[in-house]
């Protein structure tokens, strides 16, 4: 490959960006057609496309047991690659009876459609509370992950996997693999991309946060996860109005690109940041933002455990670079978005709402401060929730 063909962008995890994706393949159809089945669970539905696609690179498949405790111990593939979060296709003990190791299985969704194949390779026992109390940090049944853990069956299901059909995104205007999004990238002539990773709306101070490290990059990618994620999550749709108004007023157009995540939200706190960071390196990105309490919840994880969980590592390992910032918020003295860094005055001159004060705002149909969210986005939010409610 010549020099003027050579990419600039930051070389997928592992060197090599899988293609996992055998839509209309004769062989692999007939085999799947033939071989007993397996339903996908929403999650590993969402993992076997991101395997398929690209973004989990390098796996090829759902985990073996060896890199599966690798990840659990030790963060890190079995080839030492640095890995956060395990990859797992869950079956309950009579399923995995009715299997044996080096067959073919039939991946089936919820409808019964067959949507992928696996070439099993083995089948391992595991240990529920291990894998919550070190991916997770906690055994406690009351935190989302732990309890989606819980509720799996009893043996994991390992091997090579393919999908056989499209994806079928819920957000077809701003679905792209990686590779699409790194031809994006070649097209636009970007070289340094600020990967952001949200599932709330965007509100002032995460968009200060966006124009700081934009001044720095030749573009941004705003990467909302749009896979499962809690029940009382703002829905996925209701974001995605609320980005595309954000964007459409107060960013620059030609140097934001807004693209879905097809993840599932695992809410595993700072094992959580690193995988997304990895991800978003394999769809092209040289800089991933890592804010307060990243793919936190309740009270599990430190504000900033996310951020030191990035220094236990070799940064060129993990390759994409992490931009640290402090917690932003609006502070009426200097009348604008600051951190504790940047402000001198004290907590009383600055605006601070609760999760439980912005949501009773909104279903009272009242706009947030202006210095908290955009009026625009605030009326995205309220009429989302009022459609939900109804």
């Amino acid at each position: 490959m010549s020099l003027s063909t050579r990419s600039r962008l930051i070389a997928p995890h592992g060197g090599k960006l899988i293609n996992r994706l055998h839509v209309g393949d004769p062989d692999l159809t007939a085999r799947a057609a033939a071989a007993p089945q397996v339903m996908l669970g929403e999650v590993q539905l969402s993992d076997l496309e991101m395997i398929a696609t690209g973004v989990l690179s390098p796996l090829t498949g759902f985990m073996t047991s060896a890199d599966y405790h690798a990840v659990v111990h030790d963060m890190a593939l079995t080839q030492g690659l640095p890995w956060a979060i395990p990859v797992t296709l869950p079956v309950d003990r009579d399923t995995a009876d009715s299997l044996r190791e080096g067959q073919d299985v039939a991946l089936v969704n919820a409808d019964g459609t067959i949507v992928g194949l696996l070439e099993l390779t083995e089948k391992y026992l595991y240990d529920k509370q291990l894998e919550a109390q070190n991916v997770y940090r906690t055994t406690d049944d009351k935190h989302p992950g732990v309890a989606r853990i819980y509720g799996y069956g009893e043996v994991y299901l390992a091997g090579p996997a393919f999908m056989l059909v499209d994806p079928k995104p819920d957000f077809p205007d701003i679905y792209r693999t990686p590779a699409q999004t790194r031809a994006l990238f070649e097209e636009n002539g970007w070289r340094r991309i600020v990967a952001f990773q949200t599932r709330n709306p965007i509100h002032r101070a995460h968009e200060y946060l966006l124009k700081v490290a934009l001044e720095m990059a030749d573009g941004l990618m705003l990467h909302p996860l749009v896979g499962a994620t809690k029940s009382d999550d703002i829905p996925a749709a209701v974001r995605v109005k609320s980005y595309k108004v954000e964007l459409e007023h107060y960013f620059p157009k030609g140097r934001v690109i807004l693209s879905a995540f097809p993840a599932a939200m695992r809410y595993a706190g700072p094992r959580e940041a690193i995988w997304h960071a990895i991800c978003r390196k394999n769809y092209g990105c040289s800089h991933f933002i890592v804010g307060r309490d990243h793919a936190g919840v309740g009270n599990y994880y430190g504000t900033y455990d996310a951020q030191l969980l990035f220094d236990q590592f070799d940064p060129a390992a993990i390759g994409i670079q992490p931009l640290m910032f402090e917690h932003s918020f609006y502070c009426f003295k200097c009348g604008q978005i600051v951190t504790a860094k940047t402000c001198p005055h004290d907590k009383e001159s600055w605006l601070s709402l609760s999760g439980t004060q912005v949501r009773a705002k909104l279903a009272a149909g009242e706009l947030l401060p202006l210095e908290f969210t955009r009026p625009e986005v605030s009326e995205v939010l309220i009429a989302g929730l009022r459609e939900n409610a109804n």
